[in-house]
């Protein structure tokens, strides 16, 4: 195994059932034979049409969905997914659930309740971090999600397209800390609806069509390719 690789898939395919009639059921394929590594370090865009696969991907990169054929190898342990419907318990607090997302990530409850007060600084939820996360806005949970994410310093962060979330002066403190988590050579896998945060942020792309990687590369060859499509 090269010891630069942190993720790789192989030939993977993840298929859903979708329903033709009361009785008959069919499968659509929302990953086709994907094939490509993620290096330790690097920082991977993911680009693709609404539809194209790649909020299944990173679920695929993180371990919540399996591949129904083909092969995910993860040479680091430590992974988190932020989306905009983190798997939060609605019926706990955002200090309770951030507790305890940290030490599924392997914190003891010690080490994860002194990333509280970063948590809760860095989100700026203010007294609704005591409050139901049921009560929350989805912008609300993806705040809380992407703090958690920045306390943890897990080996790999994915990130589906919470970078867009909140006011602007919150996007763009996002944007930084996502900067910051990059020169730190944490492995970074996201998607974004923003072109131009792709092509500030990532060294390389893997761009998606119909749940097949059409081409992955580096950025400034890839992203031309995907604008020419459109």
């Amino acid at each position: 195994m090269n010891s630069d690789i942190s993720i790789e898939l192989r030939d993977v395919c993840v298929a859903f059932k979708t329903r033709k009639s009361f009785f008959r059921h069919s499968e659509k394929l929302a990953l086709r034979n994907v094939s490509f590594n993620v290096y330790r370090g690097e920082t991977l865009g993911v680009v693709g049409r609404n539809g194209c696969g790649k909020s299944t991907l990173l679920k695929v990169l993180s371990g919540v969905f399996s591949p129904d054929s083909g092969t995910i190898k993860h040479h680091d342990k430590q992974i988190t997914l932020q989306t905009l419907s983190a798997g939060f318990d609605n019926e706990l607090s955002g200090r309770d659930n951030a507790l305890i997302s940290s030490m599924l990530l392997g914190k003891t409850k010690k080490e994860a309740t002194l990333h509280l007060a970063q948590v809760l600084d860095f989100s700026e939820l203010g007294t609704a971090f005591d409050m139901p996360v049921k009560t929350y806005s989805a912008g609300m949970k993806a705040r809380l999600g992407f703090s958690v994410a920045l306390a943890i310093d897990a080996q790999v962060l994915l990130v589906d397209e919470v970078l867009g979330v909140g006011d602007k002066a919150f996007q763009e403190k996002a944007e930084q800390a996502m900067i910051n988590k990059i020169n730190s050579n944490m492995t970074v896998v996201f998607v974004s609806h923003v072109p131009k945060q792709i092509e500030s942020l990532c060294t390389r792309v893997v761009w998606l069509e119909d749940g097949f990687v059409k081409d992955v590369g580096e950025t400034s060859v890839v992203m031309p390719k995907y604008y020419a499509s459109l």
